[in-house]
């Protein structure tokens, strides 16, 4: 967090936002409206949370090619198998290209925690798959040698790749959620 100047002190603070105001600037006698900002919580925004804090407690399991098991390892896209599967009881095809065929396009702008992101690693497309996470990074099982990560989207390598965004809308999922509330 970057150090006040001694001219400044912060102003009300929405949702992490730091705006400063200038000292010299009356507010004592000023009134000041708020409205507080909607905030929806759906069943899928719940889901998809599982998704990825369940994701985020296999950083470090090893990859291991054609694996999608929580003992032994995973490759991508059996990670991805996996965690939807144990998350959400949603089962996915098994392959990156499956996956990405079998779920919904969406624009990398509208990229939520829990969406899926696909690169083109093997000189094919959707080659790789991982989990979006939030903030422009992923989490992934890259390759042999290497174990469960995070990483930027907006690296080189991962934005030369990028072959697009899909969203998993598990219609049954959904209506098991919404009537257990």
């Amino acid at each position: 967090m970057q150090a006040l100047l001694e001219d400044e002190k912060p102003r009300l603070s929405l949702l992490g936002a730091n705006q400063k105001l200038p000292a010299n600037e009356a507010t004592s006698q000023e009134v000041v409206s708020y409205s507080k900002p909607s905030m929806r919580i759906d069943s899928r925004t719940l889901m998809m949370s599982d998704v990825v804090v369940t994701a985020m407690g296999y950083l470090g399991k090893p990859y291991v090619y054609g694996q999608s098991s929580l003992d032994g390892g995973f490759d991508c896209s059996g990670f991805v198998l996996s965690l939807y599967e144990r998350s959400m009881g949603h089962t996915l095809p098994r392959t990156a290209a499956q996956q990405a065929s079998a779920t919904n396009t969406i624009a990398r702008s509208d990229l939520e925690p829990g969406d899926l992101v696909f690169f083109n690693t093997l000189r094919r497309q959707f080659s790789h798959v991982g989990i979006y996470i939030g903030e422009g990074r992923f989490i992934h099982s890259p390759r042999a040698g290497a174990s469960i990560r995070i990483e930027s989207m907006s690296s080189s390598y991962w934005q030369k790749r990028f072959n697009g965004a899909r969203r998993v809308i598990p219609e049954e999922s959904m209506r098991v959620a919404s009537n257990s509330q």
